[in-house]
């Protein structure tokens, strides 16, 4: 099999973890599922729903008709993430979506609401209108570095796009919400108490609560689908040296996000547990329908640092299952309520660019 030259932009919460471009052997497409790869026997029937850009963190609304996605492409003038809602196509039917965010700042991290009505997302457009300024890596030694801009709220608007309710105003980062099953509850990543630490809100009263105390950055969090536990991603420095540099970057208001390993806990917080350590990044995890076995994205196979792949879990760490085979990037799963379908973001079939799209598939159990 030939060579080529791939690639990869790996991306976390929409930032840009990697980019490569380096000699990679490609794998065999199955010629009857044309995007999908001969040993990822858990997906079926793969529809590209995005071409071009980089489209990260697509999540399925509570009745499963409708998508939400963050989209960065500068050659449809789309020079900033902002947020965008599309129905769930048909297979072979075109998706098709509409801006919902203010086209102003950056945003990140949209959901659905329960009422079918509105949705949530991150945004910095109160602080400038203008897409805020990426960190200069050469000040600290080149080293992937995540900005946290003290500029981002979380906002509720409606599918034409009005803002309805700002539902975080304190100074500090606050984004990456997810809601909880019954779509009572938010949950999300903020500064506000010193470190990067999840947070309840009750979306009705406003009540808030932090459900995490541990130095590091937790990020990344969704409910399980029986509402009783949280699965998360974090980081944990431990010796004097990674303390410090964790300190002064977040002083910063930066992160460097490249060591994490998975987390659960119960729903409010109690009995904290780590499911992986396999070093590396192992990230952008999400409960099954089960509500016991867990999907997340990691490249701890591969030294480097890439690619990225789906892997299956238990949630007490055992039988470990690759699920994804790109040889560049897959990850943010998330599987629709119905159990029945997943999606998921590629560098696959992405023609040798740097391009990140939303992949739908069905999910098959072995």
């Amino acid at each position: 099999m030939n060579k080529l030259m791939l690639p990869v932009m790996l991306l976390i919460s929409g930032a840009v973890l990697f980019s490569f471009t380096g000699k990679v052997s490609p794998m065999e497409l199955v010629s009857t599922d044309s995007l999908r790869y001969a040993d990822e026997k858990n997906l079926r029937n793969i529809q590209q729903l995005t071409f071009g850009g980089d489209n990260a963190e697509a999540y399925f609304s509570f009745d499963d008709q409708w998508i939400i996605f963050q989209k960065t492409n500068p050659k449809e003038g789309i020079t900033c993430d902002q947020m965008f809602i599309g129905k769930v196509p048909a297979p072979g039917e075109k998706f098709t979506y509409k801006m919902v965010s203010t086209g102003k700042g950056r945003t990140t991290c949209g959901a659905f609401t329960k009422d079918g009505k509105h949705v949530i997302y991150a945004s910095t457009h109160l602080g400038s209108s203008d897409c805020p300024p990426v960190p200069d890596r050469s000040k600290y030694g080149n080293k992937y570095i995540w900005p946290l801009y003290d500029s981002y709220d979380i906002f509720m608007a409606d599918y034409n796009g009005k803002i309805v309710k700002q539902l975080t105003n304190a100074k500090g980062y606050d984004a990456e919400a997810t809601l909880s099953p019954d779509g009572k509850k938010m949950l999300y990543t903020s500064t506000k108490s010193g470190d990067l630490e999840l947070w309840i809100m009750d979306l009705k009263t406003g009540k808030e609560k932090q459900v995490t105390n541990m130095l590091g950055y937790d990020g990344g969090a969704w409910f399980s689908p029986d509402g009783k536990k949280i699965i998360w991603r974090a980081s944990r420095p431990t010796t004097p040296e990674d303390i410090k540099a964790y300190k002064d970057l977040l002083a910063e208001n930066l992160v460097a996000p490249t060591n994490m390993e998975v987390w659960i806990a119960n729903a409010d917080g109690s009995n904290p547990k780590k499911v992986t350590a396999y070093g590396q990044a192992n990230w952008a995890p999400t409960y099954m329908p089960d509500s016991k076995r867990i999907l997340f994205a990691s490249n701890h196979e591969y030294k480097r640092g890439f690619p990225f792949n789906l892997y299956m879990i238990n949630e007490d760490g055992s039988n470990l299952t690759k699920v994804s085979r790109d040889q560049g990037f897959d990850a943010f799963p998330m599987f629709s309520y119905s159990g029945k379908k997943i999606l998921f973001c590629s560098n696959r079939n992405n023609g040798g660019t740097r391009d990140t799209n939303v992949f739908l598939a069905d999910w098959v159990e072995e």
